[in-house]
């Protein structure tokens, strides 16, 4: 029997929620898979035909450790080490757009400094740490003309930054986000936040839904997972790519996941059957990986 392993923090024993789903998912396809928690010194890495990252949602307070415990695994790590190590620092949009796809306006802040003439490119900037995860760090500018003195790090979070303008439909219409497993775009659940937030996370009271898939977006999400394999050389197998709908109508892509994307299995069940799929076909076709 083959076997996998489902990656995850100490705080998520059993994964995401729902977490269940993916063992039962492989367990149907005769493959045997269980959770893990990266950092757990007992765990035989070795020893599985796959290993999954899932839920390791703790990695951007320890990212050396997380990049040194995936450079360790070898190429049984499905998308990779080096490929975490790109993902995991948010100026690889700046990159993405360099290649022509459309993301949402980012720019680089590497000190306190760059701060204040990035902010004023915008009417109202979303400022969030390069490594950053579930919105942690993520802080609003509203033009009031704030400089260095002003920045309380202890709610910005540590730079370097990336500023983007606040793109006012996250209120109205959401983020929404794609799921591209085995190169295909597979599901999409829309997420919209609480009150006056507009961090979409459930932890800021944030709720997501799921969706039909929509044309528009599955090809956008296709062809930012298509932009990402020529950029790092290598194929994804599994990818979250959130977008926004800019002021001209048009989507733009505001993250791509390819690190530890959940995968919303609570609304979008159906997920973890895809994601087992795409699983098994590198296992029946190593060649394939």
């Amino acid at each position: 029997m083959w076997s996998v392993l489902l990656v995850t923090s100490a705080d998520l024993p059993a994964g995401e929620p729902r977490g269940h789903l993916l063992p039962e998912a492989f367990a149907a396809r005769g493959v045997e898979a269980r959770w893990v928690c990266w950092d757990d010194p007992d765990v035989d890495w070795s020893a599985a035909d796959l290993v999954a990252v899932r839920s390791t949602w703790d990695y951007d307070g320890r990212l050396p450790e997380f990049l040194a415990w995936a450079g360790s695994v070898g190429p049984t790590l499905l998308n990779g080490a080096d490929l975490f190590a790109w993902n995991t620092d948010k100026s690889y949009l700046v990159t993405l757009g360099a290649f022509g796809l459309p993301i949402v306006p980012t720019l680089m802040a590497e000190d306190e400094d760059d701060l204040p003439t990035a902010i004023a490119s915008y009417d109202v900037a979303v400022v969030k740490p390069c490594v950053g995860a579930d919105g942690r760090g993520v802080v609003v500018f509203d033009g009031t003309g704030l400089g260095p003195a002003d920045l309380d790090e202890a709610t910005l979070g540590p730079g370097p930054w990336v500023v983007q303008p606040l793109v006012e439909s996250v209120r109205t219409d959401g983020e929404h986000s794609v799921f591209v497993l085995g190169g295909e775009p597979v599901g999409q659940v829309r997420k919209v936040p609480a009150g006056k937030e507009i961090r979409v996370h459930e932890t800021y009271g944030g709720s997501t839904v799921a969706v039909d898939l929509d044309p528009e977006a599955a090809a956008l999400a296709r062809r930012a997972v298509e932009v990402a394999e020529r950029v790092v050389g290598r194929t994804l197998v599994y990818a979250r790519v959130d977008l926004l709908r800019m002021p001209d109508g048009a989507l733009a892509v505001s993250e791509l996941e390819v690190t530890e994307p959940g995968l919303y299995l609570d609304v979008l069940p159906a997920n973890a059957d895809a994601f087992a799929d795409a699983v098994f076909a590198l296992l029946v076709d190593p060649a394939t990986r």
